[in-house]
């Protein structure tokens, strides 16, 4: 992925137009079809490997050169995703010891598809009538003119069934190298409602890890990579940078998405989340709007390049949609915390109309009813069912696996407010605004309500079939007033928002790191015992990075560091069997001692990249002061993931480099920009490094 570009391909690096495979550009595929033969022969997968905008694949031509058992004649293939399109070279190389003689034939289509369509399972798509030139072809769609340029200029170029054929003459001696380069050049015929270009130059991310643990490197490593990426620029702002969801299905600005992505990469600067806060602020809702759940001050689930139609479902989004009742709380807490992390004091004032508006959503139009609770509902039957992050229609149940009815009061929707009532008082506070008062008088009762209203008095089964159950958070309140009792995750994202007291958290640490949550893989979305649990659902059973990630920040805010560490712990046991590039959700139940991923899941992902920083933010405890200049630490003890070296932790202008011993001893090796690191819980006392 490259920004608004993405391939997929399969593990020749061919892509075949009846199924997800293409090159997308903007949500449409641009090329449908792309492979390459070797004398009639499809090459033998051998190994391949992608990482942020680069992907190689390596493959073995089995019938030419000698005949021995060893394949002697490779094909090599380096693809390079770049603005609008894509550089692939096609290298074939001869081990033979005679001469190989024969032709080389790539096959190019393209069939303009939405993203959608080809999402829904649609796969008999006309194809686009190509224009031949000399050295390639172009199509055209209503959104795109792709140019195919073929560089040496073929043999051969024909089209068969709409689709291009390239033929190049090979004649290669014992070592040598052919190689044909591919270039796939995209132009826009027209504007959309979001013409957003790739970010990843403009973010600077020096993070590096080294230790004991060597899946910590790995992981971080390409999660940075990923999400680079997967960096967008906005349209009206370019300098304005934030994450993509994910790819191929959600490469466009999400809120709670790129929110919590910005959120979990704090540490690495605040750049990224001043982007997200702006491109969301310049889209917060104006107006009551039914079809797109459009309300005043309310922060957009999804910004979409065109209204969003799945003709499988009938599922029908306008391209700004707000059905979501979480994003316009994590909007403001992500404002306070970059704020804490470094944000300058004027970006925070110029958002001081978006803020004050979401707060006036968050305690007016979300809270419908007498009860006090924040609830969704689509009455228009186009949009989503669920508005939570859960947001599949199957995703809110009872223990008994009965669904809840709307409309839904989250219990974690009620978590996040809580704590953007609290962030926004401080940022009240801190710049000699009014109202700091009434915003904590409004948390404290809504932590009430929450008490009041989510507590499931806990089981004991008679049988003993499983071990009893104590008190712990059900994950909503539904329609009909009733607690939806499922054993869920949505419990860990209350952890660390100041919604509970130390003794009700200690509760929910039992719950979220008991037998029927944690799996050793991650946090199970339902638990195992749970009415309707499936290990490979969506949001019933299967495990997702971002939601462990949560949990595990969750309990070490909460001060319950050790089961913080062994929840972190599940990830870098995930990342390794998923070669370090977590897909979006997986299922914990293995499969050869291997976690499974869901089939159509986002692979990069952006929260699920950022995910890797909170590793960190476990393991460091950190805790920011930019507005004295502090990074607090405070350590694990023993070290979370043995001895280990963090360099490029940035608090405002500084940057920081720690060196952490086996023990959980921190030495401060460097501190720029005049930031001063305090150590907490050290043997002999607080250390300081500046």
């Amino acid at each position: 992925v490259w920004g608004n570009v993405t391939a997929v391909s399969d593990h020749r690096g061919d892509m075949a137009s009846d199924g997800a495979q293409g090159l997308y550009v903007d949500d449409r595929r641009v090329v449908s079809v792309l492979d390459v033969e070797l004398v009639g022969e499809r090459p033998a997968p051998v190994a391949h490997g992608a990482l942020g905008a680069h992907a190689e694949f390596f493959g073995s031509a089995r019938t030419l050169g000698s005949t021995t058992p060893d394949p002697v004649v490779e094909v090599r293939r380096s693809r390079d995703l770049v603005t609008g399109g894509l550089v692939e070279r096609v290298g074939i190389v001869s081990r033979a010891d005679r001469q190989v003689t024969g032709a080389l034939r790539l096959r190019i289509a393209a069939d303009g598809a939405p993203i959608a369509t080809v999402k829904s399972g649609l796969t008999d798509l006309a194809r686009l009538a190509p224009t031949l030139s000399a050295h390639g072809a172009l199509f055209c769609d209503d959104w795109h003119e792709t140019r195919v340029a073929l560089e040496p200029a073929p043999a051969r170029l024909v089209e068969v069934d709409g689709a291009v054929e390239a033929w190049f003459d090979l004649d290669l001696g014992p070592g040598d190298t052919s190689e044909v380069v591919l270039r796939v050049t995209t132009t826009r015929r027209r504007r959309s409602n979001l013409d957003a270009d790739p970010g990843g130059t403009l973010v600077r991310w020096p993070l590096r890890v080294t230790g004991d643990d060597p899946r910590l490197e790995r992981t971080v490593e390409a999660a940075v990579s990923d999400l680079t990426a997967l960096v967008l620029t906005d349209p009206e702002a370019p300098d304005d940078t934030f994450a993509a969801a994910g790819t191929p299905w959600y490469l466009t600005l999400f809120g709670r998405d790129s929110i919590w992505a910005a959120q979990l990469t704090l540490p690495l600067g605040t750049g990224l989340a001043r982007g997200t806060l702006r491109s969301l602020g310049r889209r917060q809702g104006v107006r009551h709007d039914p079809l797109s759940g459009e309300a005043p001050g309310k922060i957009p689930h999804e910004v979409r390049r065109v209204p969003y139609l799945d003709p499988a479902t009938g599922m029908s989004l306008p391209a700004v949609y707000f059905g979501s009742v979480d994003a316009t709380a994590l909007w403001v807490v992500l404002l306070h915390d970059a704020w804490r992390w470094g944000l300058a004091d004027d970006d925070v004032r110029a958002l001081s109309d978006v803020l004050d508006a979401a707060v006036g959503w968050l305690t007016g139009d979300a809270v419908p009813d007498p009860d006090g609770l924040l609830k969704y509902l689509d009455d228009t039957g186009l949009g989503l069912s669920n508005q939570g992050w859960k947001d599949s229609g199957d995703a809110i149940r009872f223990r008994d696996g009965r669904l809840g009815g709307a409309p839904i009061a989250l219990v974690e929707a009620q978590a996040y407010t809580v704590h953007a009532l609290e962030c926004a008082a401080t940022l009240a506070d801190a710049f000699g605004r009014d109202g700091a008062d009434d915003l904590r008088k409004r948390a404290e009762d809504l932590r009430g309500r929450v008490r009041d209203h989510y507590w499931v008095t806990g089981e004991v089964d008679a049988e003993a079939a499983r071990p009893a159950l104590g008190r712990y958070l059900g994950l909503a309140v539904d329609g009909s007033g009733r607690l939806v009792d499922g054993l869920a995750s949505n419990m860990g994202h209350v952890l660390g928002t100041s919604t509970l007291t130390r003794d009700e958290a200690a509760l929910v640490a039992a719950a979220l790191t008991g037998p029927e949550l944690l799996d050793r893989f991650g946090v199970r979305t339902l638990g195992t015992d749970n009415g309707g649990y499936n290990p490979i659902g969506y949001h019933t059973g299967s495990i997702w990075t971002h939601d462990t990630a949560i949990a595990a920040l969750g309990l070490a805010a909460e001060g319950f560091r050790s089961e913080a560490v062994t929840v972190a712990t599940t990830l870098l046991a995930s990342a390794e069997a998923f070669g370090y590039r977590w897909p979006e959700l997986y299922s914990g139940e293995p499969l050869m001692g291997r976690p499974a991923p869901y089939p159509a899941a986002c692979r990069p992902q952006a929260w699920s990249a950022a995910s890797a920083v909170a590793l960190l933010t476990v393991a460091l405890g950190l805790r920011p002061d930019a507005q004295s200049g502090t990074l607090h630490v405070h350590p694990t003890r023993p070290a979370a993931y043995g001895a280990m070296r963090v360099e490029g932790l940035r608090l405002g202008p500084g940057e920081v480099d720690l060196d952490v011993a086996a023990d959980g001893g921190v030495t401060v090796t460097r501190a720029t920009g005049g930031v001063t690191v305090v150590v907490h819980g050290s043997r002999s006392g607080a250390e300081e490094g500046r």
